[in-house]
């Protein structure tokens, strides 16, 4: 009588985003090798701090690489979901590195002030523009990704950081290349980290909204409850929860008090319920019990 009827899923979404991964994360080291020495031939503490934010970068998208293949491994006694929150720590720990990131530029920004850095002008344009192109390839790369994968989305925004670094070194590059003004690189670099701040901010708050099991986005449980009281059979539904294991996965458990008469019927009333909850509110993994009238009434607790 007291029934769990679940379905599983295709996978994780950033399992299907590994590809992309992948890809980035060796354009990003080639950026990083350049900005290096690009660095070392012109002197530019700009260009060095770039290669920093670049391999912190890199850091940051083999770590999403790893967690969508540790996602991927199958679920144990254990762990019998498997692996697959790794996505969502990961995507936490980027944008922690982001933040991270913002205060090394702050920090060298406060720096540059006191003691401005003789710098070819030329050459950090020169190596700047490499990496923007390199970076704005990579951003085409994970840009669907990032819609269906917290992990990927961080990742995406790691790379569009250093995109905006790399456009800010380009400004500073062409006015110390112009007017010998060396300062212009630090006003660049706060700003930089005035826009990265928020966006860090926003995937830390998802993050941390998954890993609380929260409901999921978008979704409200008494419009569930309501749904499901619809058919026909269903007298009540409480122990009603929803939350998401990782991008992509949303899932539910409840109790559902079915008429009396329906018990004995009690597989098609599994698949109907859980059509309904697939169909209407996108949840593929559901868990319900289903109960005979009075039944709450022994289960020692209270439930909403």
């Amino acid at each position: 009588m007291g029934v769990g009827h679940g379905h599983g899923h295709a996978g994780t979404a950033g399992a299907a985003n590994s590809r992309r991964l992948a890809v980035v994360l060796g354009m990003m080291l080639a950026v990083a090798v350049v900005q290096v020495a690009g660095a070392a031939l012109s002197g530019s503490l700009a260009l060095l701090a770039d290669a920093g934010h670049t391999v912190t970068d890199s850091l940051g998208v083999a770590l999403a690489l790893a967690a969508v293949w540790i996602a991927a491994r199958p679920a144990t006694n254990r762990r019998t979901f498997g692996y697959q929150r790794a996505e969502i720590l990961a995507a936490a720990v980027n944008a922690l590195v982001l933040f991270v990131l913002c205060g090394f530029i702050v920090v060298e920004a406060v720096e540059r002030l006191q003691r401005p850095a003789e710098v070819s002008g030329l050459g950090m344009v020169v190596v700047a523009a490499f990496g923007l192109v390199m970076n704005v390839g990579a951003l085409f790369v994970l840009r669907a990704g990032s819609r269906t994968s917290l992990n990927v989305k961080g990742a995406y925004l790691e790379v569009m950081g250093d995109a905006l670094a790399s456009v800010g070194v380009i400004a500073g590059g062409i006015v110390v290349w112009t007017t010998g003004w060396a300062r212009v690189d630090t006003l660049v670099s706060l700003g930089i980290a005035v826009i990265i701040v928020p966006r860090a901010w926003a995937l830390l708050r998802e993050a941390v909204h998954i890993l609380l099991e929260a409901t999921p986005r978008g979704m409200d449980l008494s419009e569930v409850r309501d749904h499901l009281l619809g058919h026909p059979a269903v007298l009540d539904v409480h122990d009603l929860h929803a939350w998401t294991i990782t991008s992509g996965v949303p899932v539910m458990s409840a109790h559902v008090v079915v008429a009396d008469g329906y018990l004995g019927d009690s597989g098609r009333m599994l698949d109907e319920l859980h059509a309904c909850l697939t169909g209407h509110f996108d949840v593929e993994h559901s868990t319900l019990q289903l109960e005979p009238p009075g039944h709450a009434d022994h289960e020692g607790s209270c439930h909403a």
